[in-house]
């Protein structure tokens, strides 16, 4: 088995889960995954990850990290967990697993199975600049998503003018009174950082979970209907390279959705991205890798990119590595009907 990272490999006929589609661009009914991804730790040449083990569901991404100390002293790492960068330009595109608008997917975290609390940094920049604190000034929220994008609208008509003059704000369009709605056009950068003591000579079990940031597209560029037209060609390849698709899978997705030229079976996309290489900060690879991936339903298909996957379940695949340094991220597709 290749230990270097994830190869293109197919996972059986009947196989999908996660991506995007773009038909030839993100559409109005699609939203696209946030990448998100591990614990991310100051580069250590004294303490090794023993284990990890990553699981990833539509619903749920949960991670159990063993580490060990190889010195006979303490070691105090600067341990990270950044959330996807936020063009709120384009925000609208975006799959937010949560309305909190500083912990957009619901992060949570256990050492040795006791819950512990990160600082939370999150900054605000347009064009480079940092403008979170005039923001703050001026009473508008650093990230305007779910009842806080209510509050860019209901800011003094002297602010909003303002806001729009300096490039921070733009209309885009009305709600049903007429009434005008704004997007912001800053970039949100959100991390959860504190400060973690290995002891010597013993593991430290680290733990955390989130929600899932689903890409949802209501149709897939896989139906035959649409791969076959010559402007999908490139897109379709995108997706052959990206989740590793094979002829059997199309073939699969085929008798799901017949041939028709219309979406008449319903199918849609689920999409999800994790990055993975963050996981390379360690003294040596990681001894223990495993992988698991759960589709979710038996009847929906799934592909994304491994070496010797195996099924555990009717739902779930497994990869399993030794010795595993992790240099590229993941992709996975699910096609079905979603109800």
């Amino acid at each position: 088995m290749e230990h270097a990272g994830f190869v293109r490999h197919a996972v059986g006929a009947a196989l999908l889960l996660g991506g995007a589609v773009f038909l030839p661009a993100l559409a109005n009914d699609s939203s696209a995954e946030l990448a998100v991804g591990g614990l991310v730790f100051t580069r250590s040449a004294d303490v090794s990850m023993e284990s990890e083990e990553l699981k990833i569901t539509p619903d749920i991404v949960s991670v159990r990290y063993r580490f060990r100390n190889q010195t006979p002293n303490p070691v105090t790492l600067t341990v990270a967990f950044s959330l996807p960068d936020i063009d709120l330009s384009e925000a609208e595109n975006f799959s937010f697993s949560t309305n909190d608008p500083i912990n957009f997917v619901g992060f949570e975290t256990k050492v040795d199975g006791k819950p512990v609390k990160f600082t939370i940094h999150q900054q605000a920049l347009l064009g480079g600049v940092d403008v979170s604190a005039k923001l703050r000034d001026i009473g508008a929220p650093l990230l305007p998503i779910g009842a806080q994008q209510l509050k860019l609208s209901e800011l003094p008509q002297t602010t909003r003018d303002l806001m729009i003059a300096q490039g921070l704000l733009q209309q885009s369009g009305a709600n049903e009174k007429g009434q005008p709605l704004y997007d912001a056009t800053w970039t949100v950068k959100t991390s959860f950082v504190r400060q973690q003591t290995f002891p010597p000579n013993r593991p430290v079990v680290v733990e955390h979970h989130y929600r899932t940031s689903l890409g949802v597209s209501f149709d897939t560029v896989l139906r035959k209907g649409l791969r076959l037209n010559k402007a999908m060609e490139s897109e379709v390849q995108r997706y052959r390279t990206l989740y590793c698709i094979q002829d059997s899978f199309l073939a699969a997705i085929d008798k799901l959705g017949a041939a028709s030229d219309a979406n008449i079976e319903n199918l849609q996309e689920r999409r999800i991205r994790y990055v993975l290489k963050t996981g390379a900060n360690w003294a040596g690879p990681i001894k223990d890798f495993k992988l698991v991936i759960d589709k979710g339903k038996p009847d929906y298909l799934v592909s994304f990119c491994g070496d010797n996957i195996a099924r555990i379940s009717p739902t779930a695949f497994q990869i399993s590595a030794k010795n595993y340094t992790p240099n590229k991220d993941l992709g996975v597709l699910i096609v079905g009907r979603f109800h």
